[in-house]
């Protein structure tokens, strides 16, 4: 058993990415991953709302809409559970830690609106998960999606370094270069324990 959840983290994170993969949350990827700070906190907001937004639709789905035949209802009640948790988070880095949260500044809004979040909720009553393989998917997928957007910060780093050709400067070298990390990603598809 513990090797079957060992591997829901790993697939989640590596194998079926949510950014390089599945292609969702591409906005926020491509919007915060200009600076680095930003990047790693946006990552952490992104773990916290995805591993406690999949908890909290686990129990919901199991133990009210599924039993009281409300399953057409997952999608809105989902997307209200998001929206709580992400004013959650707003909340607390506007008091305790303004200038991350001037830096993230549209897009941590933009969390509720993520279609990653959702998509894992759903993706996770979709494949039958029970609460705990639902938050290792969550969490595994939020560190999925925090490792592409550090890492999409560290290449634009260094692109901005670099003498890039006048026609690929800007958004052609950075869609380039996460288009290479997908690539790379697809590497680990092989993976198995």
């Amino acid at each position: 058993m513990n090797g079957s959840l060992i591997m829901i983290v790993i697939g989640s994170a590596l194998i079926n990415n949510v950014v390089l993969n599945q292609f969702l949350g591409i906005c926020s990827f491509l919007g915060v991953s200009k600076q680095m700070k930003a990047s790693a906190s946006l990552g952490g907001a992104v773990i916290f709302v995805i591993t406690i937004a999949s908890a909290v639709a686990s129990l919901l789905y199991d133990y009210v809409l599924a039993p009281l035949g409300l399953d057409y209802m997952k999608t809105i009640v989902f997307i209200l559970v998001i929206a709580a948790l992400v004013q959650i988070v707003e909340m607390f880095l506007k008091k305790k830690s303004p200038a991350i949260y001037k830096a993230l500044g549209i897009y941590l809004p933009l969390i509720t609106t993520n279609c990653a979040v959702l998509g894992v909720a759903l993706t996770n009553v979709q494949d039958g998960y029970n609460f705990a393989q639902s938050v290792l998917s969550g969490f595994g997928t939020a560190v999925g999606y925090t490792l592409a957007i550090i890492l999409l910060a560290s290449i634009r780093t260094r692109i901005r370094e670099e003498d890039i050709p006048a026609p690929l400067r800007g958004a052609p070298i950075v869609l380039i270069s996460a288009a290479l990390m997908s690539i790379a990603f697809m590497g680990f598809s092989g993976l198995s324990f």
